[in-house]
């Protein structure tokens, strides 16, 4: 099995597009907002759209929610696609996705600015940020199921020929999501802040936590993700490289559930080590 992606910033036309590249790629498989998708069906998964909030979506997207990862690996699995196409909106989402679902090294990835125009880029933009239109490139008699009570219009089927009757091969829907409704959704520094805090904390060999530093990642406007960066100050008696690989991991968790950014770097700095007098007094 071969994994190949399609990555770009949200809203540049993704979705629009991922039938063509996975025709000229030949992908008999996409891998598009949280759900698997072949031969114009959807397979297993549940689509991001169909979440209430940006902040669930992004979860759905990423296959962190219980369960959803396991369902996907396992359709994967029993269909046997010869080759996969994952969309994503970073090179880092992309191979996390992959990872996640247990899928082979991505053998090649595809930028949105190098099969379309900054003109249809801006186009795209425009009609999901002014319009809320978000594309799933799945037919509309597919949707339906998925998608009750949401606006679905059908697009123009890609290709002429269908090997399913019942369905278009090629053919995309146009879904307006719930959380297109809410406007734009900002996370503050601070709360990521509290969130790193509180989970260094739980940690009963840190004594004390400082100078925690939030920077994000951009790709022109859009938000790529976070690089976390603090200072610990640790009880005397742990072993500091296990201790800090499991913080690491556990604030990466944390506050890629919290708040659906995804976290590219955590660097924690241990500036001393507290030794309890009493304890070694007796």
């Amino acid at each position: 099995m071969d994994v190949i992606a399609l990555v770009g910033p949200s809203g540049t036309g993704k979705s629009h597009r991922a039938l063509q590249v996975a025709k000229d790629h030949k992908a008999d498989a996409i891998i598009d907002d949280g759900i698997l998708i072949e031969d114009g069906k959807i397979i297993a998964g549940a689509s991001a759209k169909t979440e209430k909030s940006k902040i669930m979506a992004v979860r759905r997207a990423i296959f962190i929610l219980p369960g959803h990862a396991e369902e996907v690996s396992k359709a994967i699995k029993e269909t046997n696609p010869h080759r996969i196409l994952i969309i994503g909106t970073s090179e880092n989402m992309v191979h996390k996705i992959a990872k996640t679902l247990g899928l082979p090294t991505i053998q090649l990835i595809i930028r949105i600015e190098d099969i379309a125009s900054k003109n249809e880029m801006a186009e795209a933009q425009f009609h999901r940020l002014k319009e809320g239109k978000h594309i799933i490139p799945v037919p509309t008699i597919e949707l339906k199921p998925h998608f009750s009570g949401f606006l679905i219009d059908p697009l123009q089927s890609l290709f002429k020929h269908s090997r399913v009757k019942r369905r278009k091969l090629g053919e995309k829907s146009i879904v307006r999501p719930i959380f297109s409704y809410y406007g734009k959704l900002i996370i503050d520094d601070r709360v990521i802040t509290k969130i790193v805090e509180k989970t260094v904390k739980a940690k009963e060999s840190v004594k004390k936590i400082k100078n925690v530093n939030i920077k994000h990642i951009f790709q022109g406007d859009d938000d790529q993700g976070l690089s976390i960066s603090c200072e610990v100050i640790l009880n005397y008696g742990s072993h500091i490289p296990t201790l800090i690989s499991q913080t690491q991991s556990k604030v990466r968790e944390v506050v890629e559930f919290s708040t659906g950014l995804a976290v590219h770097s955590i660097n924690i700095i241990v500036r001393a080590l507290y030794v309890d007098q009493m304890a070694t007094a007796h």
